[in-house]
């Protein structure tokens, strides 16, 4: 294959609602000849990777949410790293449902011109350092087990079920699915039925505690010792401050050390968050259950299978999850400076 060197790829999730054939029409006119790619699974974006990787892109720009850049990031990060090779530069397009990553990039023009942003990031965009997480091998801005697994299963179902409704179908967004899952599904679940039992160990570096201000507390945890060990209806990590449609459920990550992520357990009662859901959604809750610490490798031990969140996207059940976070960041486009 020949080198594309100053050349952008673009991979489009095939099975996201906003690509359509007229979106990808546009984009054909915009991406050079051969360099915009259509994933619609898992093999397919294995195939993508190992091209964009033979053909050393410089810059890769992936459209479809959360679950898509996870999920190319790690194919394409790994492969060219097996090969020997340098990464290339990596950037999104807000094509996906919650776009976490969007929102805390603050990626996508206002008015949700994707062609447009697609035409303005290429090879000369200004780009930074971006630290991830491995979690069952994937690299990916956050992850968890508990509320945010469970309230990604609703969200799926609720939105599922309102496209087949005559009067709704594709004007069903995703926040609307979101609105109606949380509060009529999802906390009501969680509120009837045993909170998950988690056992929070330090792999790593030292354990921060942090305060209701965000500032560290107390003596720091060491490698081996018990993070947390109790009931919860949520055990999360991350790298950024937002989870789906601007929700900012780490409100300290803005602040955290470069070389920690932000790990936060929430051991309040679902009722309580349900009465605070606007200032949960804010990042301005606080109670006494919950728990915030900066760390950079942890394992969380379950008592049952628990489903699993990974980037967005369903990462299975599991009775064990280790999250560290990758020793080397990934080039990402500055959308501060674009």
């Amino acid at each position: 294959m020949p080198h594309k060197t100053g050349r952008v790829a673009v991979v489009l999730n095939g099975n996201a609602r906003q690509v359509t054939d007229q979106l990808v029409e546009s984009f054909d006119q915009v991406v050079g000849a051969g360099d915009l790619f259509l994933s619609r699974s898992l093999d397919e974006a294995h195939r993508i990777s190992n091209s964009i990787v033979e053909g050393e892109y410089q810059v890769v720009l992936t459209g479809g949410g959360d679950g898509t850049f996870v999920q190319m990031v790690t194919s394409i990060t790994k492969e060219a790293r097996s090969r020997g090779k340098t990464p290339p530069r990596f950037g999104l397009l807000r094509l996906g449902t919650g776009n976490s990553l969007a929102w805390a990039l603050d990626a996508g023009t206002r008015g949700g011109d994707v062609v447009a942003d697609l035409a303005r990031l290429g090879e000369h965009s200004p780009y930074r350092d971006f630290r991830l997480i491995e979690v069952q091998d994937l690299l990916t801005p956050f992850a968890g087990v508990g509320f945010d697994a469970l309230g990604l299963k609703h969200f799926h179902d609720v939105r599922s079920m309102l496209r087949h409704l005559p009067l709704v179908g594709k004007r069903a967004t995703g926040a609307v699915s979101y609105a109606i899952s949380i509060p009529a599904l999802t906390i009501p679940q969680l509120a009837l039925r045993p909170q998950m039992r988690v056992r929070v160990i330090n792999r790593g570096s030292d354990v921060r505690k942090l305060d209701a201000q965000g500032q560290p507390t107390g003596a720091a945890i060491a490698k081996g010792d018990v993070v947390f060990e109790g009931p919860c209806i949520a055990a999360l990590v991350s790298t950024i401050p937002y989870w789906g449609f601007g929700a900012k459920v780490f409100p300290f990550a803005e602040q955290r050390p470069p070389d920690r992520f932000c790990l936060r357990i929430v051991a309040t009662h679902p009722l309580h968050v349900a009465a605070h859901l606007l200032s949960a959604w804010r990042g301005t809750y606080r109670h006494e259950d919950l728990l915030d610490f900066y760390a950079d490798d942890v394992e969380l031990e379950l008592d049952e299978p628990t489903a699993m969140e990974i980037g967005g996207d369903p990462g299975g059940m599991a009775r064990s999850m280790r999250a560290h976070l990758h020793p080397e960041p990934i080039k990402l486009i500055n959308y501060a400076v674009v």
